[in-house]
């Protein structure tokens, strides 16, 4: 028998307020047309006024916690993935902790940008594999509307807010890839690549930044590293892209999803895709497609799902779950 991470719950916040391609037409020289067939995004939501990412965080987690049937006390760890904390510090996993009345267990950040919850994740499953918890929340939100650049129309009209979460527990398995669970991961980065993709701001200089970066170089890229990782994630338990049920890739931009799954040899139909609704939520869009995925009656109980994300750093990473 072997120890796993299965699923217990998932649950997902998305902010009241939808803005659609055609609002950026009053301020930029774009037009829905454009975003469209650049990215496949047709509308984001984005955090009211005083909202922040530890706010959707909760009502994701809260979401998450009813999904599973279970209390805040019967988590012992929050993973939270962001780039967008509401403060330098302390880490917005412990203000969920307080915001969802948890007493006990621990919490903490981790910030990978978009691949933050594929880390997240590999985290949680670390844990839960060493005996440090039993039950950990794994969250991905942020509130990426605070760091655009609304005069860049490169990058403003790509980026949304939102959040989702994820709750894992132990379970027993047979130690074969027929297991429910977390099977293999697979994680990457490259500090070289940091110019193409980043933040112009931060402690250093004393203001918040806005986000930077080279289209071309960041597509070139992701097409090839995401299929990279996730081949990695499946041989390492022995499997192809054949065996998959649905890819979860990060939503990132649609051509980089069709370019993917197709050197995975998958069908779109076999691709989670909530890109058009939700923009780019950088950690948040993995969670946020499989809770989608979930509600929508497309992911269902022993599906084995590919995950893929990344984001600056560069920073990437899969893995590979049986639901």
């Amino acid at each position: 028998m072997e120890k796993r991470s299965v699923v217990r719950g998932i649950g997902h916040y998305l902010p009241e307020r939808v803005v659609e391609n055609a609002e950026f037409e009053k301020t930029l020289e774009t037009s829905d047309e454009w975003i469209r067939s650049r990215s496949g995004i047709e509308r984001r939501h984005f955090a009211a006024e005083g909202q922040t990412t530890s706010d959707m965080a909760i009502r994701a987690a809260r979401a998450a916690l009813d999904d599973a049937g279970l209390g805040p006390d019967d988590i012992d760890a929050i993973v939270l993935a962001t780039s967008t904390a509401d403060l330098t510090f302390p880490s917005a996993a412990t203000m969920v902790q307080a915001g969802l009345g948890m007493t006990r267990g621990f919490a903490f950040d981790v910030q990978a940008v978009c691949a933050g919850f594929i880390y997240a994740m590999a985290n949680a499953n670390a844990l839960i594999l060493s005996g440090q918890a039993e039950r950990v929340m794994v969250i991905g939100a942020e509130t990426f509307s605070r760091i655009m650049d609304w005069t860049d129309r490169g990058t403003c009209v790509l980026f949304g807010d939102g959040a989702g979460a994820l709750i894992l527990e132990a379970a027993t398995g047979a130690g074969t890839p027929a297991d429910r669970g977390i099977l293999s991961v697979d994680l990457n980065s490259d500090g070289r690549q940091r110019d193409i993709l980043y933040v112009d701001g931060g402690v250093s200089t004393g203001i918040t930044g806005h986000l930077r970066m080279q289209g071309k170089e960041v597509f070139r890229h992701a097409v090839e590293k995401l299929s990279q990782t996730a081949h990695t994630a499946l041989e390492k338990i022995g499997l192809s892209g054949q065996d998959v049920d649905w890819l979860v890739p990060h939503q990132a931009n649609l051509r980089i999803i069709k370019a993917t799954a197709q050197r995975l040899q998958l069908p779109m139909e076999r691709v989670i895709v909530t890109v058009q609704d939700h923009g780019n939520t950088s950690a948040a869009s993995i969670p946020l497609a499989l809770s989608v995925g979930k509600a929508q009656g497309h992911i269902k109980p022993g599906d084995l799902l590919v995950t893929e994300a990344i984001g600056g750093g560069l920073a990437w990473g899969s893995v590979v779950l049986r639901w």
